[in-house]
């Protein structure tokens, strides 16, 4: 290519190359699919820089597709917490995706990357009707925009208050994930972990993180809902010992079906409104949470994913999606701040119901069953660690 201009902006039209060597009058294209991050070589043409010497690299192996911002764009703001937090949930997306292919076998995820009129998009990586996992959706977000007053007040736990009856600029990304085995014995897991920006009437931007992991399971294994939590515990504990004790707490608050009487699952952890500290410091934190989702559940999954169980075990299972779902469809802040979003994309919202579900009137379990023991442990929430 003798035009080195022109090269450079075919370079950028790319988009998805990863590394370009410049030498003297000639350019050699480099598609480089695997790693994930590294620095660019220096590119020199008769003594003249073509591009930066440290630019960052976008390599995707790591990743289901390509992100939804421009690949140039997050390259020439490395630094920013958008671009970090873009960077990291392409990332865990990527892990936790092939991991669950990995148990699974021959089934792989049907990668669905959207787009959003308003503003930004998403990818929805989505696997249904496996052999261990009947619907596992791990979804990523990047959006931005306007939200309108309904949103706002969806959005933020204490300050969707404060900004009440406003429409205001937003930028917001996230992933956010659900895992309904087949087997009974196997509990559901489910995982979400966000960054906002807000631009308030006084031109100042707001910003915070949130998120969480929960499990809930069908029938109560101790060992493995210690573990659970155990795993979790460590992850915040690296950051502040009262991290772990704050976000269980608010776990077990918040994930109740209140008409029910009963906690959804066995708990975890949960947050919202986190801007208390330095920005760098909190996103480190939540890389920490997120990261510990996979040790957390494969070993659980690992453990019961050949069990037996009977008609009657499924049946329950069944029930027990039934709560999730009504959960999820009244109670659930992130399932009505989406429906809110003007553009929302409805099949990546309800990602997170099950395949199947089931409603029986006045249903109760016998006394003294399995079903009764996981019952008592969901209305009476217990410290696990």
């Amino acid at each position: 290519m003798k035009n080195w201009k022109a090269g450079l902006a075919a370079f950028k039209a790319l988009r998805s190359v990863a590394s370009v060597s410049v030498c003297h009058s000639k350019v050699t294209w480099s598609l480089l699919l695997g790693g994930c991050i590294g620095t660019a070589t220096v590119c020199h043409l008769r003594g003249q820089q073509v591009y930066a010497a440290s630019r960052t690299e976008i390599k995707r192996s790591a990743w289901m597709t390509d992100p939804i911002t421009d690949i140039v764009t997050l390259e020439e703001n490395p630094t920013s917490m958008r671009t970090k937090m873009e960077m990291m949930i392409m990332r865990i997306q990527g892990e936790i995706c092939k991991a669950l292919e990995d148990v699974e076998g021959d089934k792989k995820f049907f990668v669905d990357r959207w787009q959003r009129k308003e503003g930004g998009g998403g990818i929805s990586c989505v696997l249904q009707d496996g052999t261990v996992f009947e619907k596992a959706g791990v979804n990523i977000s990047v959006v931005h925009g306007n939200l309108p007053p309904g949103a706002v007040q969806q959005m933020r736990a204490e300050r969707g208050k404060i900004l009440e009856g406003t429409s205001l600029p937003f930028f917001a990304t996230g992933i956010s994930a659900v895992i309904h085995p087949k087997n009974p014995n196997v509990p559901t897991i489910h995982f979400n972990y966000r960054y906002f920006e807000v631009t308030d009437q006084t031109g100042k931007t707001q910003w915070w993180f949130g998120g969480g992991t929960d499990l809930t399971p069908s029938y109560l294994d101790k060992q493995d809902v210690v573990h659970f939590h155990k795993t979790l515990k460590t992850a915040c504990d690296k950051h502040s010992k009262d991290y772990y004790p704050k976000f269980k707490k608010w776990c077990d608050d918040y994930f109740t079906i209140k008409h029910r009487g009963e906690k959804r699952g066995v708990g975890g952890i949960f947050f919202d409104d986190l801007d208390n500290g330095a920005q760098a410091d909190i996103f480190k934190f939540v890389t920490s949470c997120a990261e510990a989702v996979l040790p957390s559940y494969l070993p659980i999954v690992q453990k019961h994913k050949s069990d037996g169980y009977s008609y009657a075990d499924r049946q329950w299972q069944l029930l027990r999606r039934g709560r999730y779902v009504e959960f999820n469809l009244i109670y659930d802040r992130g399932t009505k701040f989406g429906l809110m979003t003007p553009g929302a994309r409805f099949e990546s919202i309800l990602m997170s119901l099950p395949l199947h579900a089931k409603w029986e009137y006045c249903h109760s379990p016998s006394a003294g069953s399995k079903e009764e023991e996981l019952l008592n442990v969901l209305k009476n929430p217990q410290d696990w660690v």
